[in-house]
C-alpha cells in the first residue's frame, strides 16, 4: 500500500494506492468524510473499503482532500473537493489506462462528492454511498443518475436523519436503466461506531452480487 503524492487543482494531493494485480483490473476511488469534522483518508470506514476493494482485485487510491494532511490548499465547501476527486481519478487512469470500469466508495461527504463525480465521468459503474449527507446538500443534480449502486444509512444516524435517505432512494428508483439498492443497519450512529461489521457485510454482500458474472446489472 504505497503512499503517493499526485497533482491536484490546487498543489499536491497525498494517497495511499494499490496498484491492480492484473491488466484491465477495475479502479476504485473511496473518498473520505467531512474534513472540517476530522475526516481523512485514514478514517476507519474509509480504511475498510480500501481494503475491501484492494482484496479484490481492484487498482484501489484513496487520498486526502485539499488542505488534509499532507495535501495542499484548503477546505473549497465542496466545490474544489470534487476537482480534487476528478483529479485522483485521472492520474490512476494515467497509471492504469486499461481499466475498463469504475468504481466509487464515498462516506458522508464523500459520498456526496462520489455521486457528484459520477454525474461528469461515464466510466463509474457502480458507487458505493455510506450516510450520505441528503439532509443538508441537494442530490436533485442526479438527474437522471448514470449508475446503479446502493445506499447505506444507520437507523440511529442523528447527523444525517433516515428519512432523507429514503427520500432520496425513492426519487432515484423512478428513474429508468439504473437499479438502486438500499439498506439500513439496526441501531447504527452516522460513524457506525459499534456496527462497522454489519457495515462491511452490507458492502461485501453488495459487491459479490455485483461482481458475478451473472449480475443483470452491468
Amino acid at each position: 500500500m504505497p503512499s503517493v503524492i499526485f497533482p491536484g487543482p490546487e498543489g499536491r494531493l497525498e494517497g495511499r494506492y494499490t496498484p491492480a494485480p492484473r491488466p484491465r483490473a477495475p479502479v476504485a476511488m473511496i473518498l473520505h468524510p467531512h474534513p472540517q469534522g476530522g475526516g481523512t483518508m485514514n478514517e476507519r470506514i474509509t480504511q475498510k473499503l480500501f481494503k475491501t476493494f484492494t482484496d479484490r482485485g481492484f487498482a484501489t487510491l484513496r487520498f486526502n482532500f485539499r488542505g488534509v494532511g499532507r495535501s495542499q490548499g484548503s477546505f473549497d465547501n465542496g466545490i474544489g473537493e470534487l476537482s480534487d476527486a476528478a483529479s485522483a481519478l485521472d492520474w490512476v487512469q494515467s497509471i492504469h489506462p486499461e481499466a475498463q470500469t469504475t468504481w466509487v466508495a464515498g462516506v458522508s461527504f464523500g459520498a456526496l462528492i462520489g455521486m457528484q463525480l459520477l454525474m461528469r465521468r461515464p466510466e463509474v459503474r457502480g458507487f458505493i454511498s455510506i450516510a450520505p449527507p441528503a439532509n443538508m446538500y441537494d442530490f436533485s443534480f442526479l438527474a437522471p443518475c448514470p449508475a446503479s449502486g446502493i445506499f447505506i444509512q444507520g437507523t440511529a444516524d442523528t447527523v444525517v436523519q433516515p428519512s432523507a435517505v429514503q427520500k432520496l432512494v425513492d426519487k432515484l428508483r423512478t428513474q429508468k436503466h439504473i437499479t438502486i439498492h438500499h439498506e439500513e443497519i439496526p441501531r447504527a450512529n452516522h460513524f457506525f461506531e459499534n456496527e462497522q461489521d454489519e457495515l462491511m457485510a452490507s458492502v461485501d454482500n453488495y459487491l459479490d452480487f455485483r461482481l458475478d458474472p451473472a449480475c443483470p446489472i452491468k
